[in-house]
Order: structure tokens, then C-alpha cells, then sequence
């Protein structure tokens, strides 16, 4: 067999639910993946940060590829470097109808999808992550029949993962594998805030 045909059947994963751990684990799939020597996609929907550790790991990986599609955040730079941290502003996050900047999120979905698409229809990775496609369904920014369209694009040999709370149970019912994150306790809730090389 060759190295090339590396997944005999490639199937539909879903991590969803209110607990943390979503994008955790479906970076340690494709680090899995990886070591395999497996090609793998990451997509980051609505997401923009450019300082999460993620982002450097993968960098020493060249079959790990990672694109975001996300409003960046402001003290990127400085986050990225150690000289400060995340401050949780919120000014890289939709916030829904009223955020002035609904239209920058809009057009960083639809290059998403559209990169998406590419990759799918390509059928050259082994393992591709939509990685918080849901945030885009939540807010309304993509449609459900669009991520069907994404799953049925995908290629027999193509493991593909989408991560995000609520996931649409007609998502779910197409899915092969689907874990349920449940949130039972969380520093936030002792006004922890989010800390460097765990959280991002």
C-alpha cells in the first residue's frame, strides 16, 4: 500500500457542547493525524487571534496546516511576543445584529466557506477541521444546507470535524461520531480569566 492512501474510510465527527475542550481535542486528532503522516486541515471559523499556541506548534509541521478566518485582535503583536495578555476585550468576537462590524465578519465567513469548499472538492487532506464553523451557524452567517453541502463535498478517504456549541441536530444526525462537552465547573466562574498556554 502506498503512503498516499493512507485512510481507508473517512468518516464525520462533531464536538460540540457547552464544556471546554472542543478545539482542544480536535487539535489533538489532527496532531495524531500528523504524526501518522497524514495531511491535515485545520479551518478556524470566526476566529482571528493570531496568538494561540496552535498557530507556532503547527508551524514545525509541515502535513498540519492551519488558516483562520476571523476578525484579528489589536494587541496581537504583543500577546504573540509575552509582553502582555489577553485582556478578554471581546473586540475580535461577533456580537451578534449589533456589532458595526457584522459586514467584516460576514466576508471572513464567505472566504471561509469558499476555502472550505476548495479544500473538500480537492480531496487531497486526509483529515479536515472545521473548527468553530457553528459560531458562523448561531449568528446566522451560514445555513445548515451549506454545511451539508460541505459534508456531502467531502471525499470517501477525508475524515472531516466540526467543532462548536449547539450544533443543529440535522448536523448531528449526519455525523458518524458526535461527543458532547458538558460544562460541570470552570475557573471563569471564579474570575479566572483566560491564561497564556492553556487557553490560547
Amino acid at each position: 500500500m502506498e503512503l498516499k492512501d493512507k485512510l481507508t474510510q473517512g468518516l464525520v465527527q462533531v464536538y460540540t457542547g457547552n464544556g471546554k475542550g472542543k478545539t482542544t481535542a480536535a487539535l489533538g486528532l489532527g496532531l495524531r493525524a500528523a504524526g501518522h503522516g497524514l495531511e491535515v486541515e485545520m479551518i478556524q471559523y470566526m476566529k482571528g487571534s493570531t496568538y494561540s499556541g496552535e498557530l507556532f506548534s503547527t508551524e514545525q509541521l509541515s502535513n498540519f496546516n492551519i488558516r483562520q478566518f476571523g476578525k484579528g485582535c489589536p494587541y496581537a503583536a504583543g500577546i504573540r511576543q509575552g509582553l502582555m495578555k489577553c485582556t478578554a476585550c471581546g473586540d475580535c468576537f461577533f456580537k451578534g445584529e449589533e456589532d458595526k462590524d457584522k459586514k467584516v465578519h460576514l466576508k471572513f465567513v464567505e472566504w471561509a466557506y469558499q476555502y472550505t469548499k476548495q479544500v473538500l472538492g480537492a480531496g487531497k487532506k486526509d483529515l479536515v477541521i472545521l473548527d468553530e464553523v457553528n459560531n458562523a451557524l448561531r449568528y446566522d452567517l451560514l445555513k445548515v444546507e451549506e454545511i451539508l453541502d460541505l459534508i456531502k463535498l467531502k471525499s470517501d478517504k477525508t475524515e472531516l470535524v466540526l467543532t462548536g456549541r449547539g450544533m443543529p441536530e440535522e448536523i448531528l444526525e449526519r455525523a458518524d461520531l458526535v461527543t458532547e462537552m458538558k460544562a460541570i465547573k470552570h475557573p471563569y466562574e471564579q474570575g479566572i480569566k483566560s491564561r497564556w498556554g492553556i487557553e490560547y
